[in-house]
C-alpha cells in the first residue's frame, strides 16, 4: 500500500559500518520534512570490522523492523558490505505486514530476496545518498512509495525494439552473488537494470560472463543500464573500456538495452521499483514504469 504522511519508518543497517552519520541525519530528514515519523535507535552506529555490528545483531534489527506492525517502511543506512550474510540463516517472515523496503548497492541482496517472495521494494537512494540527490530525484523517490506515477527515465538505445517484464534492478557485483543461491528471482522475462562501483573492465566481463555460463542472461528480456562509476582501467594498462566490455557482452543477445540512464552510484540515483511491470524501449531510449 501506498505510503501517507504520518506513517512510521524504521532504520536498519544491515551491512557496511555507518561512516558518515551527517549524511545520515540529512537524508533521515528529508524524510522527517515530507511528514514521516522516522525512528532511529542507537544499534545503527554499531561496529565489526566493516560491518555495521555481528551478523546476530543486523539480522535482529532487520527482524524487529519487519515485524513491527506499525511500521510502513524499512529506510537502509548505508549500503557497503553485508547484506549478504544476514540472508545466511534468514527466513522473511511473511505473515507480518509487507513493508516498503528502500535502498540499492549492497541492499540489492536483500531487495532481491523480498522480490523472491513477491514482495516489491525501491532500488533508491540511501539516507545516507539522499540529500545529494537533485530535486526531481528526491521528488521521484516520494512520488513512487505515495503510489504516484513517474515519468519514463531516458538513456541511450543500444539495440533497438521494446521489452515488457518485470523490472530487477541491481548492484551487478551483489546480484551476480545471488545467482544460484534460494534468494534469486526468477529473471525469466524480466528487465535487468544494471549498475556497479569502483569494478575494473575485466571484473565486469568476468560477471557478465558468468551471467552468460549459468544460463541466466539468456532468460533476460531486456538490459537497462546505469552508472558504471569509478570503472576505468588503470591508466597506461591493456585493457577495454567498461563500455567495450558491456557491449561484447551484452548486445549480442538480441534483445533490447538502453545505457547510461541515471541510476547508480556517483550521480543521480534514479529510483527504480524492485519486481513490478515497466518497458524497456530499445528504439527511443525509453524505460517506463507501468
Amino acid at each position: 500500500m501506498p505510503l501517507k504522511s504520518g506513517d512510521l519508518l524504521r532504520v536498519v543497517a544491515p551491512s557496511g559500518r555507518l561512516r558518515n552519520r551527517t549524511a545520515l541525519d540529512r537524508g533521515i530528514e528529508i524524510w522527517r520534512d515530507r511528514g514521516y515519523r522516522v525512528e532511529v535507535t542507537e544499534e545503527i552506529v554499531a561496529s565489526w570490522g566493516y560491518l555495521a555490528g555481528k551478523d546476530a545483531a543486523r539480522r535482529k534489527q532487520l527482524a524487529t523492523a519487519w515485524s513491527d506492525p506499525e511500521c510502513r517502511g524499512i529506510l537502509y543506512a548505508r549500503g557497503g558490505y553485508g547484506g549478504m550474510r544476514v540472508l545466511e540463516h534468514w527466513q522473511w517472515d511473511l505473515a507480518a505486514v509487507p513493508k516498503w523496503s528502500i535502498g540499492f548497492s549492497d541492499i540489492t541482496a536483500l531487495l532481491w530476496s523480498l522480490s523472491h517472495q513477491g514482495i516489491a521494494g525501491i532500488h533508491g537512494p540511501l539516507l545516507t545518498t539522499l540529500a545529494d540527490e537533485p530535486d526531481w530525484s528526491i521528488d521521484r523517490l516520494f512520488q513512487l512509495v505515495s503510489g504516484q506515477p513517474v515519468p519514463p527515465l531516458q538513456g541511450d538505445p543500444w539495440v533497438g525494439n521494446v521489452a515488457y517484464g518485470k523490472l530487477l534492478p541491481c548492484n551487478l557485483t551483489v546480484a551476480t552473488h545471488l545467482l544460484g543461491t534460494p534468494w534469486q528471482p526468477d529473471v525469466t522475462g524480466a528487465i535487468l537494470a544494471i549498475e556497479d562501483v569502483t569494478e575494473a573492465p575485466y571484473r565486469i566481463d568476468r560477471l557478465l560472463t558468468h551471467w552468460r555460463l549459468t544460463g541466466a542472461l539468456a532468460k533476460i528480456a531486456g538490459v537497462a543500464i546505469g552508472r558504471f562509476s569509478q570503472c576505468d582501467p588503470p591508466e597506461g594498462s591493456s585493457s577495454f573500456t567498461v563500455e567495450e566490455v558491456l557491449r561484447d557482452r551484452l548486445t549480442d543477445l538480441d534483445i533490447p538495452i538502453v545505457a547510461n540512464l541515471p541510476f547508480g552510484h556517483d550521480g543521480c540515483n534514479a529510483a527504480l521499483p524492485v519486481g513490478v511491470a515497466a518497458i524497456l524501449d530499445g528504439n527511443t531510449g525509453e524505460l517506463s514504469i507501468v
